[in-house]
């Protein structure tokens, strides 16, 4: 990585005075965003920094403080406690944070998805329209699974976009989106998919000290047909071969209002002896992502590693201490975009890929209205963490 800040090169005036409010769910993660740009805003010199477009460039903290009281019926207000007049306002959420309660009539309730993302349009309203931009930071998609219509059904994911753009939003960033083309919805507003690729590969690296990046020891897998463009990406700019699964399906019969899963089928070349890595959005149950470590296991794979970007693991982690106990898989690597348990953290098998360096690398840029093409394609940064780690140097 090296002196990667010093070289963003951000000579234009900023946007706006740059301001973030991390909503509860998201505060740890916040606060380590806000570390980097107070540290790179106070190492960066600029001969404007005392012209007034620089008023405020430099501060202790970018943190705005905002809070979201509730009655004791379970309503609340979203509150901002300082001026967001004229900022370049930058809202952080995590709709994924179950860990978080308020009481409802005396009972203790746990915050759903759909509770952090009224909480975020709260924000937004107290607002007001004083901000000079607003950029909506979202890494797990609010309802982003709900992405496309089978049958009668509503269409989520595309109305929660609508909504914060009718809202004022100007822009949405988020993380690994299932699937991308929801931004269909909100065709003339911003709306980036980033992808982590870059720290999962330098998490693995830094964890696994004997492996052979070379497509003779190393596989790229996807679980299913609609992961296929990450393994794909990952596979080039790793000069692997992939291969991927796909679900077969008992179309005749209907369980729990699905088509039973009759098999996990492979296509793609021998596994035999090769080093696996597995790669897909989430990891929700777990289930699937296991059953198909299994399968390569079956096929003689060596070992596996997963990849996934966010680590839902919404039944337990029993069932990944066995597989690592018999030895089905060997590393589990997510993201900390959302909320992760003291107890996950604490896995001998886990890896944790933090991304707030690149949030802050993000968030620094785009308030300088530059452009992030290079932080969404990381090939070079991959390719130099390859190398230097072909060097022993890691």
């Amino acid at each position: 990585m090296g002196n990667r800040e010093e070289k963003r090169n951000l000579e234009t005036i900023p946007v706006g005075s740059l301001g973030m409010i991390a909503l509860e769910g998201c505060k740890i993660l916040g606060e380590k965003v806000d570390k980097y740009l107070v540290k790179w805003r106070a190492e960066r010199e600029s001969e404007h920094k005392d012209s007034l477009a620089f008023a405020g460039y430099q501060r202790d903290s970018y943190m705005l403080s905002a809070k979201v009281p509730r009655f004791g019926s379970g309503e609340a207000k979203g509150m901002i406690l300082e001026s967001v007049r004229g900022t370049d306002l930058y809202l952080l959420v995590d709709v994924c944070n179950y860990s978080l309660t308020y009481s409802l009539s005396g009972h203790r309730n746990h915050m759903s998805p759909d509770d952090h993302y009224q909480d975020l349009k709260r924000i937004i309203a107290a607002v007001g329209g004083k901000a000079r931009r607003i950029t909506v930071i979202m890494p797990f998609l609010y309802e982003g699974r709900q992405h496309r219509r089978t049958a009668r059904e509503s269409l989520d994911c595309a109305l929660a976009l609508q909504e914060l753009v009718q809202m004022g939003v100007d822009n949405i960033i988020t993380f690994d989106a299932h699937d991308p083309r929801v931004q269909n919805a909100i065709p003339l507003h911003g709306f980036e998919t980033v992808q982590p690729v870059y720290q999962f590969i330098k998490g693995l690296l830094k964890n696994e000290k004997s492996l052979t990046i070379d497509s003779d020891h190393m596989m790229v897998i996807s679980p299913d047909e609609g992961g296929m463009g990450r393994a794909i990406y990952i596979a080039n700019v790793l000069g692997l071969d992939m291969g991927m699964f796909y679900k077969r399906r008992d179309y005749t019969t209907i369980v729990n209002g699905r088509n039973p899963i009759v098999a996990h089928e492979f296509l793609g070349s021998n596994v035999e002896g090769k080093d696996m890595i597995i790669v897909d959005d989430m990891i929700s149950s777990g289930e699937s992502m296991l059953e198909v470590a299994a399968e390569l296991k079956k096929r003689k794979a060596n070992k596996i590693f997963v990849f996934s970007t966010f680590g839902l693991f919404t039944n337990g982690l029993e069932k990944f201490d066995k597989a690592y106990e018999n030895g089905m898989i060997d590393r589990v690597l997510t993201t900390n975009l959302i909320y992760q348990t003291p107890e996950l953290l604490n896995r001998e098998w886990y890896i944790n890929c933090d991304m707030s360096k690149y949030i802050a690398y993000i968030i620094d840029t785009l308030n300088h209205d530059s452009s992030i093409n290079d932080l969404l394609n990381p090939n070079e940064r991959i390719q130099n963490i390859v190398a230097r780690y072909k060097r022993g140097e890691l």
